[in-house]
């Protein structure tokens, strides 16, 4: 059976030695950059005024710290199984699900790659559903729906980014997201200074707000670092694989800084009003800047919807009867891959429309699949397959970031049964 190239769609990888692709740092950065801003960031605020203004920075520092380690413990298993690799002749590690098959076999692959599709879906289901509500709402004068510019406007131009299939290709295209990102994002810290030299704004701001108020914050905190899935893939894709830890943590860096910027100053800007979205806090005249979130997160959501497409992708790839299928077409592999694609957008585009109860069903899912995600999987990956090369330090920090992301997990979990907002 023919098959395509099973490296990722995104990637332009050269497996051959310790080269990776063709993406530079400053390439890869912007796309690291590009995939941890999102929606998630516009809740900040309204985190900060559940859990107070200091324990909300200090949780999202350490929420970015923990993330960005579980990052390069990823990258530690997987230089390991390739070196091991290079010697017996086996298959390179391409995606998480190929570390969660090395460490646990097909349970390990399967629970891995439904995470990361639940997780990355939901994301892409609430860029599209955020632009559509808020353009519609800028619009309103026009009374066109949401579901129509999501349909009319955004899915076009959704399927035809889709037709991106390199990092390095996808890049300018990251950095105009970027550039639209921090330019909104900058509107909105200009209104918040502007609204904290009101006189009626003098109010004070608590710093904290008790330990039950964190885990709501916590979460909004690693939704926010919610690159986990792309780890493999932006770290496969530069030119010096090397060089990635650093271009990574420069990224941590400069985000964390302008989160906590944006947290803090949004909710000492608006205290107890804050919304929990905080464009619903600007004024009407800065509409714009909304059109500008908007123009951001769709040219992020190809960056947020490739590891949807990298799993679904690779499954029908290795199924006989899709072959089958697609046997007679010419450019049939091209052709295949770029179809399930088209499909998939389509896929997410209606959830975006139809979904009832959407924000409270991704809040859940996101706190808790992130949480796995995040801290769960890497640690236990590592503990698993690192083995007897591990210092008795690193095995004291695994199990304690396995215990606190299966805390958090299963205090979302518990918060949803009982009926209790983590946000109240």
């Amino acid at each position: 059976m023919e098959t395509t190239e099973r490296s990722l769609p995104l990637l332009d990888a050269n497996k051959s030695g310790g080269g990776g692709g063709g993406a530079t740092s400053a390439q890869t950065l912007g796309n690291i950059v590009v995939s941890l801003l999102g929606t998630g960031a516009l809740s900040l605020p309204y985190a900060f005024r559940v859990s107070g203004w200091l324990s909300g920075s200090l949780g999202l520092a350490a929420a970015a710290a923990v993330v960005y380690y579980c990052m390069i413990l990823l990258i530690k298993c997987r230089n390991k199984l390739e070196e091991e690799g290079d010697k017996d002749g086996r298959v390179q590690i391409q995606t998480y699900g190929d570390l969660g098959a090395e460490a646990f076999g097909v349970p390990g692959r399967c629970l891995t790659e439904v995470l990361v599709l639940i997780s990355y879906a939901g994301t892409a289901v609430s860029y599209l559903f955020f632009m559509g509500e808020n353009l519609s709402s800028v619009f309103s004068s026009y009374a066109i729906s949401p579901s129509a510019f999501v349909f009319v406007l955004l899915l076009p131009l959704e399927a035809a980014l889709s037709f991106i299939r390199s990092f390095s290709v996808l890049a300018p295209i990251s950095v105009f997201a970027d550039a639209c990102n921090v330019l909104a994002m900058a509107v909105v810290l200009a209104v918040d200074v502007r609204q904290l030299g009101k006189p009626s704004e003098k109010a004070e701001r608590s710093a904290y707000n008790g330990a039950w108020s964190l885990p709501f914050a916590g979460g909004v905190a690693v939704f926010c670092f919610e690159a986990f899935g792309l780890t493999l893939s932006l770290e496969a894709s530069m030119a010096e694989r090397r060089k990635f830890p650093l271009v990574l943590l420069q990224a941590f860096l400069g985000i964390g800084v302008a989160y906590i910027s944006f947290g803090v100053l949004g909710y000492l800007a608006y205290g107890d009003d804050t919304n929990d979205i905080i464009t619903l806090n600007l004024p009407s005249n800065w509409l714009a800047s909304i059109v500008g979130l908007c123009i951001a997160l769709a040219f992020t959501f190809p960056m947020t919807i490739h590891p949807v497409h990298e799993i679904i992708e690779n499954k029908l790839d290795s199924s006989e009867w899709f072959q089958k299928l697609c046997h007679n077409l010419p450019g049939r592999n091209w052709l295949e891959l770029q179809a399930v694609r088209l499909l998939i957008v389509v896929a997410v585009a209606f959830l975006a429309t139809s979904v009832p109860g959407f924000a409270i069903l991704i809040s859940f899912t996101g706190s808790t699949v992130c949480a796995l995600l995040a801290f769960v999987l890497p640690s236990t990956f590592h503990l698993k397959l690192m083995g007897s090369s591990l210092t008795p330090l690193q095995r004291v920090l695994d199990y304690i970031i396995l215990g606190i992301g299966l805390v958090f997990a299963g205090y979302s979990i518990y918060s949803a049964v009982s009926g209790h907002s983590m946000g109240s």
